[in-house]
């Protein structure tokens, strides 16, 4: 079936920035067909067996969320104000309480929200990550999923380091999906020996697949690596010959000008989580010297436990407030490229730009519709910064991945948020019973 949207403010977001004031956009059941302004076009050009009316809306591609542990909804404001909580419950909890049913139940929540949100790609990193894939499957995102591997004993695994045989069964398993793509997923840089994170990456190499982590994110992870090896997080790793165009470091908040051109003459990407970021004081990553040096960067919500959402627009505006307060310029950063981290520059991170993150013929139909009727989205001038300062996820009307329709008039399409939230919360009761012992936290 061919559909037609018109009648839209149309950022195509491709690199000529393109933006069609009374845009058309022409797709199948997969792919993009054609784009531009029905006007200069014959009638016969644009015809479809289905017409929707933008009725003025923003047409934009679909968001790219490159960071997150989507299965997390459960602890979302758990300890919200708790120093070191990662070490003090988080990992405790988790340990006692996720199973696969939860994971599961919790995956297809968040797969909801994030759908809600405009999110239609998602690269998430947690544990029993079959059942995140079953999710995500399930309800029709686009995913980009790692099995945890950590020097530890997890929910999924009693022995240290068993994600690593997880994740190459769960890779031999996906690994021809359209839209599900398993990855490599070592934690991070201190939760990982020098061995792990080599042998993850050799796993990475062997299928050709992208390899992330938790990299210059901690103090004490900075002080660890300069103590023990004389070097950042980042130069150890360049070092250890795990920084390559595969390769996505999350955080990077310490990230000095030494570590951003090994990472430029790598290959290696950057996942920008502003919100967690700056919710644990850890402080404001480097952004624009990043772009500056040649990095490629896309925006994560990370968990809701660490942000409390995973919608990007609440990413967009904080990018733009802290960039330009470390930089003490207004004008750094413009709507336009906080917009592009979201949408191509995430793509480019999951080197998958050539296939969605514009809207251009020949890429994936991921697309989303903003309404302008609502009273924040009122008078509009400038498109970028509507959806940067402007624009909250309830703005979301609809949603389309690979051409499927998965949100319309803001209402999910193939699944009920109110029996999701029904079916989490049934199955949250013994989580929440032993998260009690954590109390004086949380």
């Amino acid at each position: 079936m061919i559909t037609r949207i018109e009648h839209v403010t149309l950022l195509t977001m491709d690199s000529q920035g393109r933006v069609f004031s009374d845009g058309c956009v022409l797709f199948d059941e997969e792919k993009i067909l054609a784009v531009g302004d029905k006007n200069l076009f014959e009638e016969k050009f644009w015809e479809a067996d289905r017409v929707i009316n933008g009725r003025g809306g923003i047409l934009m591609p679909g968001m790219v969320n490159v960071h997150s542990h989507i299965p997390m909804i459960p602890f979302r404001s758990m300890g919200d104000d708790c120093p070191d909580r990662l070490r003090r419950f988080l990992f405790p909890l988790e340990l006692e309480a996720m199973t696969k049913e939860l994971v599961y139940a919790a995956s297809r929540y968040a797969v909801c929200e994030l759908l809600l949100a405009g999110v239609t790609s998602v690269l998430d990193m947690y544990y029993f990550e079959e059942q995140v894939a079953k999710a995500c499957d399930e309800l029709g995102i686009r995913a980009w999923l790692g099995e945890t591997v950590i020097g530890q004993e997890t929910c999924d695994s009693k022995a240290p380091y068993g994600g690593l045989d997880l994740c190459r069964a769960f890779i031999e398993k996906w690994k021809n999906h359209d839209r599900i793509h398993p990855i490599v997923a070592p934690h991070a840089t201190n939760t990982n020996s020098p061995q792990m994170l080599k042998a993850a990456h050799d796993l990475s190499e062997k299928y050709g697949v992208l390899y992330t982590l938790h990299a210059s994110e901690m103090d004490y992870e900075m002080s660890h690596f300069k103590e023990v090896y004389g070097q950042t997080p980042i130069a150890f790793l360049h070092d250890l010959g795990v920084l390559d165009e595969r390769t996505i470091a999350a955080h990077c908040i310490h990230a000095t000008e030494a570590d951003l051109r090994l990472m430029a003459e790598t290959g290696t990407k950057v996942a920008h989580c502003i919100g967690s970021n700056t919710k644990a004081g850890k402080g404001i990553c480097p952004v624009l010297d990043m772009k500056k040096a040649g990095v490629a960067v896309g925006l994560g919500s990370d968990g809701p436990s660490s942000g409390n959402t995973l919608d990007l627009f609440t990413q967009f505006k904080m990018v733009a407030c802290f960039q330009k307060t470390k930089y003490h310029d207004r004008s750094a950063f413009p709507a336009k490229e906080i917009v592009e981290l979201g949408t191509i520059g995430g793509a480019q991170v999951l080197n998958a730009g050539d296939q969605i993150g514009s809207i251009e013929p020949g890429k994936k139909a991921d697309l989303v519709l903003l309404e302008t009727t609502s009273a924040n989205m009122f008078p509009l001038y400038n498109p970028y910064s509507a959806i940067v300062y402007s624009a909250i996820a309830s703005n979301v009307d609809s949603v389309w991945v690979q051409g499927r329709q998965l949100v319309r008039e803001k209402k999910l399409l193939y699944a009920d948020l109110h029996a999701e939230r029904s079916h989490l919360s049934a199955r949250m009761g013994r989580f929440q019973e032993l998260a009690l012992k954590y109390q004086d936290m949380i």
